[in-house]
């Protein structure tokens, strides 16, 4: 296709409008994320203020690259999952822009979206996946034209509970950057730290996750007088070694040689240590884009979209968000 591809992300917390060239190039997102005061994520909430910063965001996404709306040949948006309110928005936003310029529309699959943002940064053929996010937790590869999913949490997301821990102990949302610097100061005051008093439950349900557990696990060594700060060393150390456990099983069962990391708790540089040592222990690669592309952006929507847009498009009466939306529902249309 020629032009550009707007993508527009709405899934959760963040609006975030993104672009890719002609030649699928991306380009940095223009986005704007809703942080409480005190709890955790509103939907309306949320919802309303992606409709408030949609505009402003819209024509700095333009600017950025020197661009007027006729530049853009196809758009495309979160189809799912998400939160319903917020992935509304972002339907409606996308079909407006989509009406009016009289371009395509896509609607995409948000976690197909990271996967591809990162085979594309990082360079990887055919990766495992271990997709940690805030609403989700998954062990991915790719078989028979879709990406399937081989492990995912039982209950919560990772970075869900990081971020219920958090403000469990007065740290505003979003809790888990401050459980990884807290973590880092005590292996600072703790070089040879020991799990002594600071062990928690077992997170591996086979291939699959639960966290919950751990989360009041955790919530009760505070109580008993641990330090906030060895009790977020251990959390990460617990939640990180069962994600990192049962992507090594799928690279395993699968035979696949890469692993690649995807979703905001990418970010974090103890769990890409942990993927790094355990890939090499495999004589294999561990990749993860960089943190731009790990947290939610409107960039790999834009990257997905232009993938699947020369396949298919999605009319009007198909577009409909799906919050419930699965990974290996999208069939892989692309190369």
């Amino acid at each position: 296709m020629s032009g550009w591809t707007l993508g527009i992300e709405t899934t959760a917390h963040t609006l975030s409008f993104g672009l890719v060239n002609a030649e699928g190039e991306p380009f940095p997102s223009a986005s704007d994320t809703l942080r409480p005061d005190q709890g955790g994520i509103h939907p309306r909430e949320a919802a309303d203020h992606h409709k408030d910063v949609a505009g402003r965001l819209f024509g700095q996404i333009l600017e950025q690259q020197s661009l007027s709306p006729s530049d853009i040949t196809s758009v495309s948006y979160s189809q799912g999952p998400g939160l319903g309110p917020c992935l509304r928005v972002g339907a409606a936003i996308a079909r407006g822009i989509s009406t009016r310029l009289n371009v395509p529309l896509v609607g995409v699959n948000h976690c197909v979206a990271h996967i591809e943002i990162g085979r594309q940064q990082c360079g990887c053929n055919d990766p495992v996946l271990l997709y940690v996010s805030g609403g989700n937790t998954q062990v991915i590869a790719r078989l028979n034209g879709r990406y399937r999913v081989l492990g995912e949490t039982l209950d919560i997301g990772i970075g869900n509970m990081l971020d219920k821990f958090a403000r469990a102990q007065g740290i505003p949302f979003p809790g888990g950057p401050v459980i990884e610097q807290k973590a880092n100061e005590y292996l600072k005051n703790n070089p040879n730290p020991s799990m002594e008093g600071l062990r928690l439950p077992y997170a591996v349900r086979g291939m699959d996750l639960a966290f919950s557990g751990l989360m009041t696990a955790a919530q009760r060594l505070i109580e008993n007088g641990a330090s906030l700060e060895s009790v977020c060393w251990s959390l990460q150390e617990h939640a990180f070694a069962a994600c990192v456990e049962v992507a090594e099983r799928a690279m395993a069962h699968t035979g696949k040689r890469e692993l690649l990391l995807g979703g905001g708790v990418a970010c974090n540089e103890r769990i890409r240590t942990m993927c790094d040592e355990m890939a090499t222990d495999r004589d294999g690669t561990s990749h993860a884009p960089p943190k731009m592309y790990c947290i939610d952006n409107g960039t790999m929507i834009a990257r997905l979209g232009w993938l699947e847009a020369t396949k298919r498009t999605t009319q009007l009466s198909e577009s409909a968000i799906d919050q419930y939306l699965r990974t290996d529902q999208t069939p892989i249309v692309w190369p």
